[in-house]
């Protein structure tokens, strides 16, 4: 191989599939591989431009004439919290959250596949083993962090070692040089009242905050999609088009 092809990454198109978002519409996806002493600066790069990490890949929507998908990121300097999420905040005053190194557990395993079974039975995620789990969480060449959300442990549930605190919540994160980047969270099913995904985003902007770092990257939304409604709560935002980042406050 030459060194230009070691240096400079090599990019993949997906056949054609059902879209997951908007009904009788089909993706696809360019792609490359995150490996190597470069796969952090790369996955920065490529995160700028619209890019979302799944373990060692990094891909973007490459539809034929369909853009649906943008790219969103919170600004969290000016980041005005609404009546709502203040609610979503109080109703979770009694959960921590801890920052951990990336490595899966079966206690995580066990809230993820309730989750995707309550959830996404019917998703590209439905028959992930204990062992997909781990690989997910633990195979990456990027500077990637698992933030745990439990219970005080004042406020024990059925659980092996209640001076921990159940976990609810658990969120897969990378921290770029400007931001923090969302990759996957899930949480117990049982908890849906507690809004724990409107609540982790919180969390993440706070812990951007602290860090000094600007942005939160939630990845695409997709206007007309019923799933990515959430993501127009978090204002001011940036979504990418043509002409780069550009400020939504609507």
């Amino acid at each position: 191989m030459s060194i230009e092809g070691r240096q400079f990454p090599q990019f993949y198109l997906t056949p054609p599939a059902p879209c997951p978002y908007l009904h009788e519409r089909q993706e696809r996806k360019v792609f490359t591989h995150l490996i190597g002493e470069q796969a952090a600066h790369l996955n920065d790069v490529l995160t700028h431009g619209g890019f979302r990490r799944s373990q060692n890949i990094a891909y973007r929507p490459a539809c034929e004439n369909c853009c649906a998908c943008v790219s969103v990121r919170v600004l969290v300097d000016e980041f005005k919290i609404t009546k709502s999420l203040k609610r979503t905040k109080s109703l979770n005053n009694d959960v921590i959250s801890r920052l951990q190194t990336a490595h899966a557990t079966p206690e995580q395993y066990s809230v993820f596949r309730g989750y995707i079974d309550t959830r996404h039975g019917d998703g590209g995620m439905a028959d992930m083993t204990v062992l997909d789990f781990a690989a997910m969480v633990e195979d990456s060449f990027v500077d990637t962090q698992v933030i745990e959300y439990r219970l005080r442990p004042e406020f024990p549930l059925a659980e092996p070692d209640p001076q921990k605190g159940a976990l609810l919540a658990v969120a897969l994160t990378d921290q770029l040089q400007d931001g923090l980047s969302m990759v996957y969270s899930f949480f117990e099913p049982d908890a849906a009242q507690r809004s724990l995904g409107n609540f982790m985003i919180l969390d993440h902007i706070e812990r951007a905050r602290k860090l000094g770092l600007p942005y939160v990257y939630l990845g695409y939304w997709v206007e007309g999609s019923p799933k990515m409604a959430y993501k127009n709560r978090f204002r001011p935002q940036e979504h990418l088009g043509p002409d780069g980042w550009l400020r939504r406050d609507d």
